[in-house]
């Protein structure tokens, strides 16, 4: 496996899907740099590159609890810098695992993704 590209995951140490893709990772001696949201700011310019890359409604979590105490209103006029805000104040609302591998974002964590991204490692 290469240990020279940079591989960075970002999200919470505690989540279910973010073990699932430590284990995956781990698994396949793939190294990496966990960046948690509880115990550092989250990078704005990789929440833009996800907005960018896989769409503002793609990024935020919509399944979590986050983002359903948010009120009525502010879910149904969201834009890129309401989602920002909203991200920077509750940054568990990103989808989990965040992924940069290559300059590209990968959310959520599947198996057969992870699989065929990490092919040629």
């Amino acid at each position: 496996m290469s240990k020279t590209k940079a591989i960075n995951i970002y999200g919470i140490k505690n989540c279910d899907t973010m073990k699932k893709a430590f284990k995956w990772l781990d698994k396949h001696n793939i190294i990496y740099k966990f960046h948690d949201y509880k115990k550092e700011p989250i990078d704005i310019n990789i929440i833009t590159m996800a907005f960018k890359q896989q769409g503002i409604e793609n990024t935020i979590n919509r399944r979590g609890t986050t983002w359903r105490k948010l009120p009525d209103n502010v879910k149904v006029e969201i834009n890129e810098e309401k989602a920002l805000k909203i991200i920077i104040e509750n940054p568990s609302i990103v989808k989990r695992p965040l992924l940069v591998y290559e300059g590209n974002i990968v959310l959520g964590f599947k198996d057969d993704v992870y699989s065929k991204i990490f092919k040629h490692e």
